[in-house]
């Protein structure tokens, strides 16, 4: 009976022992490789992660950097604009005693506001001899503005042009128009601005820049507006250039220049 029971015995562990060769030799070496990969990945993983750690480090020094080159640019820009304000200040600074001209400045952008009277005979917009004197002193502190865009602006109050006017300027849109449009020809022309820096527009009655219910703001309405503000042509351009060093252009930056508008009544923007 004990002979009987140590083989029992022994055959089952025979058994298990071919089971468990049978589990190493199939599954184990399965689960050896596995292992392997797995230490194989992990070491992978570990090495892009220190890539990528440089990464953001080499991206946050370079994005400082960009951010203090931005504010230095921007410091630049303002200079250049307050320089721009004395010159304008200092060449018109009679006219700006008198209050028929207005010079103001809000961060990169140059506003110059010339009431009428000074520039236009009554309901005309041939521009007075004046007039032309004014702008010839204006345009010679234009034409150093090289990188801003120069949109000259025709306001008027909101009385219809009489009845000697109303065949050429049958309302106040194209009266604002047209003076818009000869101010700008009279700065390429005479004083040498470059006309591809430059805009008309025609503001008619409708952008008051005061109130139209009395003498003094209608006569302050009719006005011509100069504004000097960032040329965004440039910027595409300098946005362009900075995308090309990071080894990326993006699609649709146009860098050419900008082209003289002549805003009619129905394209007003403002």
């Amino acid at each position: 009976m004990w002979n009987n029971l140590s083989r029992i015995l022994m055959l089952i562990a025979m058994m298990l022992a071919g089971a468990a060769a049978y589990l190493y030799w199939g599954y184990g070496a399965q689960l050896h490789q596995q292992v392997r990969s797995c230490a194989a990945r992990s070491e992978e993983l570990s090495l892009e992660n220190q890539r990528l750690t440089r990464e953001v480090v080499y991206l946050g020094n370079r994005m400082n950097s960009e951010i203090a080159a931005l504010s230095s640019q921007k410091q630049a820009e303002l200079a250049k604009v307050r320089s721009t304000r004395d010159d304008m200040i200092r060449s018109l600074r009679s006219e700006v005693a008198r209050g028929q001209i207005r010079i103001t400045q809000l961060a990169d952008r140059l506003s110059v506001n010339i009431v009428n009277r000074i520039l236009f005979p009554s309901g005309r917009a041939r521009i007075s001899r004046n007039g032309k004197k004014v702008l010839m002193r204006v345009g010679a502190v234009l034409a150093k503005a090289h990188d801003k865009t120069i949109r000259v602006e025709g306001f008027t109050d909101n009385v219809p042009p009489g009845p000697a006017l109303k065949n050429r300027y049958p309302t106040n849109w194209e009266l604002s128009t047209a003076r818009a449009t000869n101010v700008v020809r009279f700065l390429q022309d005479a004083t040498g601005v470059n006309p591809s820096q430059m805009e008309a527009v025609g503001m008619g009655q409708y952008h008051p820049l005061a109130s139209n219910s009395t003498a003094a703001g209608r006569s302050r309405n009719r006005s011509i507006e100069i504004v000097l503000a960032p040329r965004y042509s440039a910027l595409a351009a300098r946005l362009a250039r900075s995308a090309a060093t990071a080894g990326k252009v993006p699609s649709g930056v146009d860098s050419g220049a900008a082209k003289t508008r002549f805003h009619t009544p129905v394209d007003r923007a403002h």
